[in-house]
């Protein structure tokens, strides 16, 4: 029989649409509930593609005894965290305040006006390493709220005291002394035979990586180069069809935590396009078409993510062993295959399996045979049962992909990657904006009804630019423009930072504000991205200044904690380097595809590319070929030089 969650849209709840506990979504309905039965309220907070929210489902929300203690003495809420970020993020804030960790499965128990007075993540069903069973902490909590409530209120208060409590850090300029420091800073912490930072579990650095990318230097760029080397040869990234997991639960980047997510690999697909090279090229290919092919919705947009899980076994879909690999290919090409992708009887992943790795890239004649055997695994793989997908489409995320695409479009000349890049983009402009205003999801064409929170106005405005950039329609200016506005009107704090919701949501025990980068950026950083690159393109001080209040709200991150601040400090370097502006103007053909293409190149760089001048763009104004060939005009720090036809003229131009 179904519970409450089958009318859901969220495929995360969906999921628990069956189980025996009686949920409730997250609302008023829910809390004024509890107050009539005067139960507290059990919030379990997770995401579809979560590894260890299918184990506890598995292990307590199926389990008819549990679920039946569970309706007889809580109130149970169930959130997804990718649809509610904003409640996501006060209650991941009360749990690593009160255990000093997070993450998901989130387990908080809440009084009847949503304040926190119990948290903590995965609970197993049987006590196990040193943890308590979920049924044993269920029952020491029904205790507690029955026969100590003042003990209760008084840790219930004193937490929702600490949420409310307003930033503490006086705003500071961010200078190229600061990105300095926080550059050696990060040279600490890198993990110089592995690439990476700190040790394992390691997570892709991506916001880090374009940090260092705009930063340049000798030690930025080994820091990059070797990064993106490792994570691109490693087990982490699908050797066979693209796209990269979610992290690597060990320091080589050997074997990852399978869950594919849509912002990883949005990020990660610009950040190889703009590097560029063999590799960098390869894997901004391969990862564009793993978006086209495995994540892409019917409507136009892009799902949130793959699942680990596949037949209840993690990893399964991906990992080989040697006899699978001859099974697929033969006695020869199968010994081949496991000696170039470190495929061992042992195994390095489980059951003797073992995630596919590319240490090497085999020359002449071996290249052509491993796009063969590459070929025939991944036909082969796709008859194994695939990971679910959550097929919602999630503003933000769908707004770095746009961005990542764009990139590698423009870059590796594939207009099919823009293409797809502008159908998302008019999905997230016409089905995701309602009445002018964004919403955050969407799944199978009906937008949800949750209200955008920053970061979606954020990497959605950024996507716009990117648009603009790539096909030099003055529209997505527009709708970048509305985006930006509705930001600075609504979402701002009175020091120049923002809040992570809007002053008319819905009011939760604290109003979310956290500046720093996690799996994805940060509100802020996104939106500081997306005001400068608005105001690159258009002169606009109102917006840099903006960007640069915001900017200087986050300095004590930045300065203490730089790998929780990486794309912050990208958008500062950008800002510091001008942040640079090119024009090119001309006929279509090799002599403007040539300039336009070294000015893309440019880290950091705004590019727009147009046949004539247009006043629709500031930065295409007055804009003309001269002496009837293809020119570039290059700007920083509102100052422009003198237009040029040659790439040495530009090349000059650029580094000067």
């Amino acid at each position: 029989m179904a519970n409450r969650l089958a009318s859901a849209t969220s495929p995360y709840l969906l999921q628990h649409a069956e189980n025996p506990v009686d949920w409730w979504e997250w609302g008023p309905e829910a809390f004024a509930e509890a107050k009539r039965r005067d139960a507290p309220v059990l919030l379990s907070v997770g995401y579809a593609a979560c590894h260890w929210c299918h184990v506890m489902a598995y292990e307590s929300f199926e389990d008819d005894a549990t679920a039946a203690y569970l309706n007889e003495h809580f109130v149970s809420v169930k959130v997804d965290r990718e649809e509610r970020p904003d409640v996501d993020a006060v209650y991941m804030q009360a749990t690593t305040s009160m255990t000093g960790h997070g993450g998901w499965p989130m387990t908080v128990v809440l009084d009847h006006d949503g304040n926190p007075f119990f948290a903590g993540t995965y609970f197993p069903d049987r006590p196990r390493h040193g943890q308590p069973a979920f049924r044993q902490v269920l029952e020491a909590l029904v205790e507690a709220w029955t026969a100590r409530p003042d003990d209760v209120r008084r840790v219930a208060a004193t937490l929702r005291d600490h949420l409310a409590r307003p930033l503490a850090t006086a705003p500071a300029p961010i200078g190229a002394g600061e990105i300095d420091d926080a550059v050696a800073q990060l040279a600490r912490d890198y993990d110089g035979v592995h690439g990476g930072f700190g040790g394992a579990p390691k997570f892709p650095p991506s916001m880090v990586l374009e940090l260092l990318h705009r930063h340049g230097g000798e030690r930025a760029t080994a820091m990059l180069d070797g990064t993106l080397e490792a994570m691109a040869r490693g087990g982490m990234y699908d050797q066979l069809g693209g796209g990269f997991a979610r992290y690597s639960v060990d320091a080589g980047w050997v074997v990852p935590h399978f869950e594919k997510m849509l912002y990883d690999n949005g990020l990660l697909l610009g950040v190889y396009a703009r590097r560029g090279g063999p590799l960098g090229e390869r894997v901004a290919r391969e990862t564009a078409d793993f978006l086209l092919r495995e994540l892409r919705t019917a409507e136009g947009g892009f799902a949130s993510a793959l699942d680990a899980d596949s037949e209840g076994v993690e990893g399964k879909f991906y990992a080989w062993t040697p006899e699978q690999l001859v099974e697929v290919l033969g006695p020869e090409d199968g010994a081949w295959a496991a000696q170039v992708f470190e495929v061992t009887a042992a195994g390095t992943f489980e059951h003797g399996a073992s995630t596919l790795q590319r240490r090497l890239d085999p020359e002449g004649p071996g290249g052509a045979r491993l796009e063969r055997v590459r070929a025939a695994l991944l036909a082969a793989r796709e008859q194994r049962v695939r990971p679910v997908r959550d097929d919602k489409v999630v503003a933000a995320w769908n707004g770095l992909a746009v961005s990542g695409l764009c990139a590698a479009g423009t870059l590796l000349h594939e207009p099919r990657y823009v293409e797809a890049a502008v159908a998302a983009g008019e999905l997230l402009a016409t089905l995701h904006t309602v009445d002018g205003r964004l919403r955050r999801v969407s799944r199978a064409g009906e937008v949800g009804r949750h209200a955008a929170v920053l970061e979606d106005l954020g990497c959605v405005a950024s996507g716009y630019l990117a648009l603009l950039q790539a096909t030099g329609d003055p529209a997505w200016l527009t709708r970048a423009e509305a985006l930006l506005d509705d930001a600075l009107s609504r979402f701002r704090a009175d020091d120049g930072g923002f809040f992570d919701t809007a002053d008319d949501a819905e009011t939760l025990v604290a109003r979310p504000r956290d500046p720093s980068d996690n799996a994805s950026p940060s509100g802020l950083s996104a939106t500081v991205h997306a005001l400068a690159e608005h105001a690159a393109l258009t002169g606009s001080g109102r917006h840099r200044e903006a960007a640069e209040q915001a900017l200087a709200t986050v300095a004590s991150l930045a300065r203490q904690a730089p790998r929780f601040a990486g794309w912050s400090l990208a958008a500062a370097q950008a800002m510091i380097d001008g942040p640079l502006e090119v024009a090119v103007v001309g006929a279509p053909g090799p002599d403007r595809d040539a300039l336009a293409d070294r000015a893309r190149r440019t880290p950091g760089a705004v590019v727009l590319v147009a046949d004539t001048p247009s006043d629709a763009v500031p930065l295409l104004t007055g804009r003309t070929p001269v002496d009837g060939r293809p020119a570039a005009y290059v700007c920083r720090h509102q100052v422009c030089e003198r237009p040029v036809t040659t790439l040495p003229d530009l090349e000059t131009a650029l580094s000067s």
